[in-house]
């Protein structure tokens, strides 16, 4: 199935998972929203105008989805904002059935929430992740007949994430506990009798799909109940009605539901109680799935390795408050890349992501949030029995879906004074026996605690042969060390951090200081800039040049691992984590293979090269302006391409043409040693798979003259597009060479009547940043003014640029 078509797909399906009432709408504009506390809730409704004109606290115009933490979680001189806030707006109701409920669905708000109509408390919620819902059917009804209806109706929302040691996740968690509405939020008007849940188990050698219904309240004598399947051109398959709750549908040889082809079936099913309908719309797929003992895994029968990511919630400029379109494209580059399995990490993620894997073809692993920190007491059990219940509950029905996941480093103590093995893994066990009892269909798992292993159906031990412990070319034998361990082993969580935009000439020299055959693993201190025994997490450059390596070894040895299930790299995206201020750009984890904002990186087409099935060439080095060596020198070129072969050409000249070999690294074969030219270069790529041909090119300096140490810097504009100006930095020695290899942090500012466009998480969107091969940029909006900016680091005058 073309992309094109995937993503028109996609879309079509998110109006009709959305549309689960008669009437939906969602609410994002109209809201006003305070970062702090308020003293009671009558200070968000009190009247403010002619004869009380105060107007404290003074509150924010925004729209939904919205992440309090949208900036300040990489913001690099504060600690992001961890306490309540509040959301305001009124509601005008117009439901059109008689006697029936006016509900707000949530799809994730986090992560303690309070719902008030005018000044009732009307619903509460624990848990930033799960979907649920709350009826203000009652409150509207009283407050209509209050003196103080004027037509809408008030609706406050109090959001806290503050830190809580009885809350999962653990603040000692590797990513940002967000506050705020940051997923939509609807109105829902339906019928007094409506599905509270509608579960649905399709059975690929039969065909047949059963139906479960459960209602909000007990329908009464003489409800009829009906139900009715679909094929994917929307044609009537089979339709039943009836008294009962429960029914049952069949197809006749349904078309299996692959990652190729991930072929989805529309069940609509309804309850008509008292004259009034309700309809709800669910998609299906029929499929089976097998992890094989002790060897790899099956979808239909047929051997299938999972080509994994992972993915968290988390987006520039909108922190968790991510778009529907946002999500899409960043769904679709993923399948793209030829990604056919994705854990989400590590929380129930938001509905539109599941559809999209549905649509697209890929399976999923989700799981809750129980990760980091120990475990809690009575009142965190009951949060993670929960939020197990309801992701269960909520995406039982996506055929996307083959594992829930229990937990994540519950092997990290942290949050309480005691840490005792045996009470994790008595509470493991009972999640286990909870999430099976819920869904027998589905496989447990669990990443990182060997003292509970043997508990889950699938295991993943932590190996991180090339970052955080040992050299990547270890990788093959520390993997099958520990498939030989448990039953049903799945390898997610690889990789390593890149500086975007930083390149090395020679990428691997850190390996040669690292202790070899002691795993891959990844222990208590390794994610330390500080410290410890020698490793590339530490020690190394943090280039593109070196993760491309690491990647590239890993995707060409998983080819020739035949008992492999399969992998999940970490992470597809890179994200904000409050424990990692010192990283090259402050607060993220920088393991993506596209930055932040979904720029790719260069490992995306290493990925791309090995996975995706659309013929593609890349040549390594797009983001790379300037190469460094002595004239005459020998270089290396790499271009990642899944074609057969390829021939490069060096400023017009052919270097050659050359068969793709994935078993002869680096990128597959595709690799050629040539001689650049002082100065200016020109690097094109002519592959060919089968009759397609695909070209790249890139053009590039050649710096021949040795620098010295850092002395200065100079500050200068190098584009300007509708208002907005790229400045660029470079650090220089005392003779006005370019420090290639220059990685002092750098500190933008400005005066004036612009903005620096920072606070994104990214290498060009950060005003304190790592230099990447001596330059960095930062875009400014300049808002037709006059400004002045600057740039510091420490022990280096500093540059100014008036624009």
């Amino acid at each position: 199935m073309q992309l094109k078509k995937i993503g028109m797909l996609a879309a079509a399906m998110m109006g009709a998972f959305c549309a689960q009432a008669q009437q939906q709408a969602r609410l994002n504009t109209g809201w006003e929203f305070l970062r702090s506390d308020l003293g009671g809730i009558w200070e968000a409704v009190r009247p403010v105008g002619k004869g009380n004109p105060e107007a404290s606290p003074i509150w924010e115009k925004v729209t939904l989805p919205h992440c309090v933490n949208a900036s300040d979680a990489v913001d690099p001189d504060v600690n992001y904002y961890q306490g309540p806030a509040w959301y305001r707006t009124q509601l005008k109701i117009d439901n059109p059935y008689a006697n029936g409920r006016t509900l707000l669905h949530f799809e994730g708000a986090g992560q303690k929430t309070e719902v008030y109509i005018y000044t009732t408390k009307v619903a509460s919620h624990t848990g930033g992740y799960d979907e649920w819902t709350a009826d203000i059917t009652d409150a509207v009804a009283a407050f209509r007949q209050s003196p103080q209806f004027k037509g809408t109706v008030p609706l406050s929302i109090r959001t806290d994430n503050s830190r809580d040691l009885e809350m999962i996740p653990s603040s000692l968690s590797d990513f940002n506990v967000y506050g705020g509405i940051y997923r939509y939020l609807n109105l829902v008007y339906t019928p007094a009798v409506y599905f509270s849940e509608v579960k649905l188990q399709s059975n690929a050698k039969t065909g047949e799909v059963n139906i479960s219904t459960f209602t909000n309240t007990a329908a009464p004598a003489g409800a009829v109940y009906k139900a009715v399947i679909r094929d994917a051109a929307g044609k009537v398959l089979q339709e039943t009605s009836g008294a009962a709750a429960n029914m049952v549908l069949k197809v006749t040889k349904p078309r299996l539901w692959q990652t190729t082809d991930p072929v989805l079936y529309t069940v609509e099913t309804s309850v008509t109680a008292n004259g009034q309908t309700y309809t709800q719309t669910n998609k299906t797929g029929f499929r089976t799935f097998e992890f094989k003992e002790k060897g790899p895994f099956f979808l239909n029968g047929k051997r299938l390795l999972l080509q994994g990511t992972h993915r968290h919630e988390d987006h520039a400029g909108v922190a968790a408050a991510m778009t529907e379109d946002v999500m899409r494209e960043e769904m679709v580059l993923m399948k793209e890349m030829g990604v056919n399995f994705i854990r989400l990490g590590h929380y129930q993620q938001s509905r539109i992501i599941l559809n999209l894997c549905d649509s697209l073809g890929i399976l999923v692993w989700e799981e809750i949030p129980w990760c980091r920190g120990g475990l809690g007491g009575d009142v965190y059990k009951e949060q993670a029995r929960g939020m197990l219940k309801n992701m269960i509950t909520q995406h039982y029905n996506h055929p996307s879906v083959i594992i829930w996941g229990l937990g994540n480093e519950n092997d990290w103590p942290g949050d309480f004074p005691e840490f005792d093995k045996e009470k994790i893994r008595t509470f493991m066990k009972e999640l286990n026996d909870l999430a099976h009892q819920l869904d027998p269909s589905r496989k447990t798992a669990i990443r990182r605690c060997d003292f509970c292993k043997d508990i889950v159906d699938v295991y993943s031990p932590s190996i991180w042969a090339g970052w955080y412990r040992g050299i990547y070319t270890e990788y093959k034998q520390v993997s099958e060390d520990e498939f030989n361990k448990v039953n049903h082993f799945l390898h997610v969580e690889w990789g390593g951090d890149s500086h975007a935009g930083r390149h090395s000439e020679n990428p691997d020299n850190a390996l040669r200081k690292i202790k070899t055959g002691n795993g891959g693993d990844e222990r208590a201190g390794d994610a330390s800039l500080y410290g410890g025994a020698a490793r590339v997490s530490k020690d190394g450059d943090w280039s593109e040049s070196y993760i491309c390596n690491l990647m590239d070894w890993h995707l060409k040895e998983q080819e020739t691992m035949p008992w492999l299930t399969g992998t999940a790299q970490w992470v597809f995206k890179d994200f904000s984590t409050p424990i990692r201020p010192d990283n090259p750009v402050p607060y993220m984890n920088q393991k993506g293979l596209l930055e932040r904002d979904n720029t790719k990186k260069e490992a995306y087409y290493v990925f791309q090269s090995y996975w995706a099935e659309k013929p593609m060439a890349r040549i390594y080095g797009h983001s790379w302006p300037v190469r460094w060596g002595a004239e005459g020198e020998e270089k290396l070129v790499k271009v990642y391409s899944n074609c057969d072969e390829a021939e490069l050409f060096l400023n017009g000249k052919s270097m050659g043409k050359k068969k793709r070999r994935s078993a002869d690294f680096p990128a597959a074969g595709l690799h050629w040693t040539v001689t650049f030219s002082k100065g200016g270069n020109d690097l094109k790529v002519i592959a060919k798979k089968g009759k397609t041909v695909v070209e790249d090119k890139i053009s590039f300096q050649y710096q021949t003259e040795k620098w010295g140490k850092p002395s200065q810097m100079t500050l200068s504009k190098i584009a300007e597009e509708n208002g907005i100006a790229t400045l660029e930095v470079k650090m220089l020695d005392a003779n006005n060479i370019t420090c290639l290899d220059a990685a002092n942090f750098v500190r933008f500012s400005l005066a004036g009547d612009g903005r620096l466009i920072d606070n994104l998480g990214t290498s060009s969107g950060s005003r304190y940043v790592q230099l990447y091969n001596g330059r960095a940029i930062i875009r400014v909006d300049l808002r037709n003014g006059k400004n002045m900016a600057a740039v510091s680091s420490q022990g280096i005058p500093t540059a100014t640029l008036a624009l």
